[in-house]
């Protein structure tokens, strides 16, 4: 399957997704929506596999997750690395029909959307035609992403506002994917709509190397991808940007974060 409009892909993506990724906040935004043991689970855009083996412990006893994504290479990975016989990993494109994989109590789609500005609502109309009748579909999300930080060189503040700006035209890239999932659930009439905010990506002190290496391959990523003309404020281009950003993000007086939204609701 082609991968379409995703941002970040790499050959070091798999290994950035198993860093990031932390089982214990997956555990407890599931529980936040609404995962049940002996419900039957849909990992939209599963990446690794990881997050869809911390949902798999969440629905035992009884329970199966499906995780869905259209890397070859990541679902081979998922398969590979996250073995239970409740646990199955489909090689598919989701921003077409689904169908085919039967129905779901409970739908996960996180970190997604912002990677597909245009095709958003596809994307959670695609999950809504899965769900089953009272079925929970939980979208989760980032707002203002990669531009809150305190105290980035005005210079490099302007860039940076710039690329992601690129981005959402060239990549297809949403930064503010987060503030429009509450409208997407509003607009398929879903019910008990529930929406939280939280912090994402609080990085103050001293640097965890899971979040260097996340960030580093995010700003690579973007520099690489945003088609902006660095040489006009840099003199070494893009990796004067990158090494710019590093220096930045390497002192621990800087205090970074992202908001995150989590909106679910249930299929009437």
């Amino acid at each position: 399957m082609p991968d379409r409009a995703y941002l970040m892909e790499s050959a070091t993506e798999i290994e950035r997704l198993e860093m990031k990724t932390r089982g214990e906040d997956v555990i407890d935004q599931a529980l936040w929506a609404g995962i049940k043991p002996g419900q039957r689970v849909a990992d939209i855009g599963c990446g690794s596999g990881k997050t869809s083996f911390h949902l798999l412990e969440l629905v035992q006893p009884g329970g199966e997750v499906v995780g869905i994504d259209a890397s070859a290479e990541r679902i081979a990975y998922a398969r590979r690395t996250y073995v239970h016989p409740s646990l199955s990993f489909v090689c598919h494109d989701f921003l077409e029909p689904l169908n085919d994989l039967g129905g779901f109590d409970f739908i996960w789609i996180r970190f997604i959307l912002e990677h597909y500005r245009k095709e958003s609502m596809t994307i959670v109309q695609g999950a809504y035609d899965l769900l089953n009748q009272g079925g929970i579909l939980c979208l989760i999300d980032l707002d203002h992403n990669c531009l809150s930080h305190h105290e980035l060189p005005s210079s490099l503040a302007r860039t940076l506002e710039d690329v992601m700006k690129n981005l959402a035209q060239l990549e297809n890239f949403d930064p503010f994917a987060g503030r429009k999932l509450y409208a997407h659930l509003y607009d398929l009439k879903m019910l008990n709509i529930q929406v939280d905010m939280r912090p994402h990506n609080l990085i103050y002190g001293d640097l965890r190397e899971s979040d260097r290496f996340n960030w580093e391959q995010k700003m690579l990523m973007a520099a690489q991808k945003s088609g902006f003309l660095f040489e006009k404020y840099y003199e070494n281009g893009a990796e004067g940007f990158c090494h710019d950003f590093q220096r930045y993000f390497l002192d621990p007086r800087r205090f970074t974060y992202t908001p995150m939204i989590l909106c679910r609701g249930e299929k009437p």
